[in-house]
């Protein structure tokens, strides 16, 4: 297969692959949907049928292991990382302050069916298994494979509006609006540390650190 040919390839196996999730995470259009969350698993599954396709090189892959403390120190990367924390705390605060208590019941009921808040070690496994799984899907798959196709910006928010409709749930038309903006800001964030470092590894880091934060702050304080 020449050279155009499989590049045409990959590019027909990225396509089927984001408009799968985007189906998928588009029937949380009704809130109760059970299958949206298979999106991320789509993602996985393309991001690496996609690399295997393109016989793609381990130092030019998506999910790099050997260089992620390389890639944390690449210019820019290390604050973006950090950002997402300040963001988990904000939303928390200004949350609690508009809808008076119930916007972290309507976050804790959002991720009740997948995380076990009264068993800690599970929790903190269940968090990074969970950040790990997206950040391959819709950084390393969604936003990796799709910027060879289209412009970063565009990736980045076409990915981040699919993120956040995964993630809505039942409640007040203001507090759901409230919650998937949130997403929304963080997955924008998640796509500028992967477009720094080119490994979604560095943003599963940062992930994981905005959900513990938020997870903690949570439990402890509101």
């Amino acid at each position: 297969m020449n050279s155009s040919a499989k590049k045409n390839q990959d590019t027909i196996l990225t396509i089927i692959g984001l408009l799968a999730m985007i189906l998928l995470a588009g029937t949380k259009i009704v809130p109760s949907s059970q299958i949206a969350g298979y999106s991320v698993f789509v993602g996985i599954a393309f991001f690496f049928l996609v690399e295997a396709a393109a016989k793609t090189r381990d130092t030019d892959s998506g999910l790099r292991f050997r260089t992620i403390f390389e890639d944390i120190k690449k210019p820019g990367v290390l604050p973006w990382m950090l950002l997402p924390i300040v963001s988990a705390i904000a939303t928390l605060v200004v949350g609690d302050l508009i809808f008076d208590g119930a916007f972290v019941s309507h976050v804790m009921g959002r991720t009740s069916s997948i995380l076990s808040f009264d068993a800690i070690p599970l929790l903190i496994g269940q968090v990074i298994i969970a950040a790990l799984g997206e950040e391959i899907a819709f950084r390393g798959f969604f936003v990796g494979k799709a910027m060879k196709i289209v412009p970063f910006w565009l990736c980045a928010v076409i990915s981040s509006v699919v993120f956040a409709a995964g993630h809505i749930a039942v409640g007040t038309i203001n507090l759901v609006a409230f919650d998937i903006a949130g997403i929304f800001i963080d997955s924008m964030i998640y796509a500028m540390i992967y477009r720094k470092s080119g490994n979604c590894l560095v943003c599963t880091i940062s992930h994981i650190l905005c959900n513990g934060t938020g997870i903690a702050a949570a439990l402890l304080f509101f």
